[in-house]
């Protein structure tokens, strides 16, 4: 579902379909983006909210092309046109993005990851672009929902030490863990989740992890069984071969709780072997719909109408394939 200049051939981030005379344009962009549930959110909330000249686009963007759609956000309105208000960032430009940014709240900048972009401008003029991170509140509020009582000083196993994984550290630590490991195939380097670790003050034990390896996914899985909290960070169907060691061993620890950020195909492989043995399962769509719901407070000003944005999730879920 990519848009396109007629003219350049770059994305019309800014011109999604529908939002004719819009006033406000809201966008989300990644590479791929086309499966994104980012816009039956953030439009729910629009509608609940009656925001009527508001629109929110979807657009795929390459990371080539991602100076150009900053640019574009930017830059001074044109009078008769709407005006650039937000943007939802999604793989892989969440860490990519950072130096096109004017400024990064502090939460955005000790994760090294930005998933959120605000165009702050007074007028017509150019805009100060800043970045947030929502994914941490959406981790942390979606746990809590499900599983409002944790263990003090809970032990945690984070899957995957990308952008994501990175928030989920301090999303975990917002939570009260206080024993945390990650597993991974790459640990170290800019951008991964050990620098992310470093920047937040954390000690956090580490699992060098090749999936499809026997040996290692069954090293992964005792640590899972182990844990009293999981977060799996990981795209679809990467988790499968340490989810089929999970399935077949021994069983959690008592109360064990499991958020995984794929919200479809559902469940995932990890989510119904970590159902066989009694685990509690944290849905990726309600980190989905929390993230979102900050997302909207920050580029509306407004409080978002969660309920709303929850039903209009789930009837788009319960129609996908």
């Amino acid at each position: 579902m990519t848009q396109t200049d007629a003219a350049g051939g770059g994305p019309r981030v800014w011109e999604p379909t529908g939002a004719a005379g819009a006033a406000r344009l809201c966008a989300v962009i990644g590479a791929p983006v086309a499966h994104s549930l980012s816009p039956v959110l953030h439009r729910a909330a629009y509608e609940a909210l009656g925001l009527t000249d508001w629109s929110y686009g979807l657009a795929e963007v390459t990371p080539e092309q991602l100076p150009e759609v900053l640019t574009a956000m930017a830059s001074a309105v044109t009078p008769g046109s709407g005006t650039p208000v937000g943007l939802s960032v999604t793989m892989p430009h969440k860490q990519a993005v950072i130096p096109l940014l004017d400024a990064v709240d502090p939460l955005a900048a000790v994760t090294g990851a930005v998933n959120t972009v605000v165009a702050q401008r007074s007028g017509r003029g150019a805009a100060l672009l800043t970045g947030f991170n929502t994914d941490v509140a959406g981790i942390s509020q979606a746990i809590q929902e499900t599983a409002p009582v944790l263990a003090p000083g809970a032990g945690a196993v984070v899957l995957g030490a990308g952008a994501t994984a990175c928030s989920a550290l301090a999303a975990l630590t917002e939570l009260g863990a206080s024993s945390i490991t990650v597993a991974a195939r790459r640990l170290a380097g800019p951008g991964r989740v050990l620098s992310a670790a470093h920047r937040m003050g954390l000690e956090v034990g580490t699992l060098s992890w090749q999936p499809g390896e026997e040996a290692s996914d069954l090293v992964v899985a005792e640590a899972l069984r182990g844990a009293e909290l999981v977060v799996s960070t990981l795209p679809a169907g990467a988790a499968e071969t340490v989810a089929a060691q999970l399935a077949g061993g021994r069983g959690l620890r008592p109360g064990a709780v499991l958020l995984d950020v794929v919200y479809a195909p559902w469940p995932t492989a990890l989510t119904a072997a970590w159902q066989v043995h009694g685990g509690t399962c944290v849905p990726g769509w309600l980190m989905l719909l929390h993230q979102a719901a900050a997302q909207v407070h920050l580029m509306t000003g407004r409080e978002a109408p969660v309920d709303a944005m929850r039903s209009a999730l789930m009837r788009a879920l319960a129609e996908r394939p």
